[in-house]
């Protein structure tokens, strides 16, 4: 029996892992950090990564534990946090594509103005949200949370207790991702670090506009099924 429930563990472990990660990708999200956390210290963007892998397994965990009967309570549909999140993913990214260069001196002057009570205000929104886990990361979580569980208490206990081990592993990459993610890119030098900065922004820019698109798609599919529906009930 025992060890039927370490096999649970690792199938919940395994899923929530395949589901998630390739999302979420720390590694590709990295560049956006060092971007929007620029002029702070290194002591500031370690406690920002340190609060932004807490507050990311806390919203997953969250999201795949009550995620479905927190949005059917509100009655709001997936496809509507897709298009909400989307357009905030958006923004950001728009931002960081706007944003003029900084000089040696106005870099000095962000230092001082990056403080660690604004770093505060910012590792959740929208540092943890959107940025690091936005609406395409929460669906998957739920999907995960609906998905695990099964008829047998014990063992959705066990598949359960498997994914959120998987959050936590993937809150230690995100945070090692976000820790030293201006080493990862010191070889590129500043011009290349800028420019990288910015092919990550126009990335990102277009991942929101897709995730747009795929509610815009989701909803408009409902629509034209419930007309069918529909017209067929008059038939």
């Amino acid at each position: 029996m025992g060890w039927e429930h370490v096999a649970n563990v690792g199938l919940g472990y395994l899923f929530a892992l395949a589901a998630i990660l390739p999302i979420l990708n720390p590694a590709a999200t990295a560049p956006i950090f060092l971007g929007l956390t620029e002029g702070a210290s290194d002591s500031t963007r370690a406690l920002l990564a340190r609060r932004i892998a807490r507050n990311m397994v806390l919203l997953m965990a969250g999201s795949m534990l009550v995620g479905s009967y927190v949005l059917e309570f509100f009655g709001i549909s997936l496809p509507i946090v897709r298009i909400g999140g989307g357009l905030i993913v958006a923004a950001a990214a728009w931002r960081l594509l706007t944003v003029t260069p900084t000089s040696v001196d106005s870099r000095a002057e962000l230092a001082e103005a990056f403080t660690p009570e604004q770093a505060s205000k910012q590792a959740f929104y929208p540092l943890t949200f959107p940025i690091s886990c936005g609406p395409g990361s929460i669906a998957a979580a739920i999907t995960v949370g609906v998905s695990l569980p099964t008829e047998r208490f014990w063992i959705s206990v066990a598949r359960i207790g498997g994914g959120i081990l998987a959050l936590l592993s993937i809150g230690v990459l995100l945070y090692l991702a976000f820790r030293y993610a201006r080493y990862l890119l010191r070889p590129l030098g500043e011009a290349g670090t800028v420019v990288f900065l910015r092919l990550a922004a126009f990335i990102l820019l277009c991942l929101g506009v897709q995730i747009v698109w795929n509610g815009l798609s989701e909803l408009l599919l409902e629509i034209v099924h419930s007309g069918a529906a529909t017209a067929t009930a008059g038939t």
